[in-house]
């Protein structure tokens, strides 16, 4: 099994899959060509319990972007995201490598550190090493667990920003521990669009993760073959890069081998869209000759 390296431009239904807000759908005045394409990161967390299950979590259904919607942890990425402070705490990749991967000039250490900051305030978890001992955080300690909790709380207020906590408890932001996996951006004609970095990262151990109850109302460690079920039958709505980030994982049996392919950092594979059906097929898959890149 490999891990399937995606760059797609384009390819989400956002009418139907209720992506906008209803007043955003009825917006007019605006030129969808005029639409900035705003970057963005989210991060698998994986898991074996016992098998392979990714954290998914459920956004509230009045949220302007994809309400109601099953997601992974992200969101856009900040301006501050893309600092020297941040730079200076961040462990074993530098903002050259990570530009590196992404086929960037610069810029690119932002994207994982984005992906960590949102983990941190949509989930709860924290993905970095103390600067001392370089262990991770361990948040099962009652105390250590309130005190991370009134943080995150804090930086959802805008009381707090997430370095002071990183430098507070003195971490180092653990780059290494993420690995990017995919890239989507959102096709012309929706009022939002994204240029979006997938990564994939192991869940560490000692921390459990929480909805905010803000965006977020629900957490829930799913296999990937349950995902696809529930999809199929309904019960659960997923944006479009999110199946197929699901059907990806789902060729894997456990998160050991789903990190190990995405530190190989293989080449990109592009996405090609059948015309007929609007999939999105991946090569070797069925139709993916016929198909057609947007």
């Amino acid at each position: 099994n490999k891990f399937l390296r995606v760059e797609l431009d384009g390819i989400l239904c956002y009418v139907n899959a209720t992506l906008i807000s209803n007043a955003e759908l009825c917006m007019s005045d605006y030129d969808p060509a005029k639409v900035a394409i705003r970057p963005a990161a989210t991060v698998m967390l994986v898991d074996d319990r016992p098998d392979l299950q990714v954290l998914m979590m459920q956004r509230h259904a009045n949220t302007v972007f994809a309400g109601g919607m099953w997601v992974f942890p992200g969101g856009s990425v900040d301006a501050a995201d893309d600092s020297q402070e941040y730079q200076a705490i961040s462990v074993h990749r530098t903002d050259e490598e990570a530009s590196q991967l992404m086929g960037l000039q610069s810029g690119g250490l932002a994207f994982y550190v984005a992906a960590i900051r949102e983990s941190f305030e949509e989930a709860g978890i924290m993905l970095a090493i103390h600067k001392e001992s370089a262990g991770s955080v361990d948040l099962s300690d009652g105390s250590t667990a309130t005190r991370f909790e009134s943080y995150r709380d804090e930086v959802n207020q805008g009381n707090r920003d997430f370095i002071e906590v990183v430098r507070r408890e003195d971490l180092l932001l653990d780059v290494a521990a993420m690995h990017y996996v995919a890239h989507w951006i959102t096709p012309e004609g929706p009022p939002r669009r994204f240029s979006a970095r997938f990564f994939v990262a192991r869940m560490p151990d000692g921390q459990t993760p929480l909805h905010d109850n803000r965006e977020t109302v629900h957490a829930e460690w799913l296999a990937p073959h349950t995902i696809l079920e529930r999809f199929d039958r309904e019960e659960m709505v997923l944006m479009t890069p999110t199946l197929r980030m699901i059907k990806s994982l789902a060729l894997f049996r456990s998160a050991r081998e789903v990190i190990e392919a995405a530190e190989a950092n293989q080449d990109d594979q592009r996405a090609r869209v059948v015309p007929s059906s609007g999939e999105i097929v991946m090569p070797g898959e069925p139709g993916y000759e016929q198909g057609v890149e947007n």
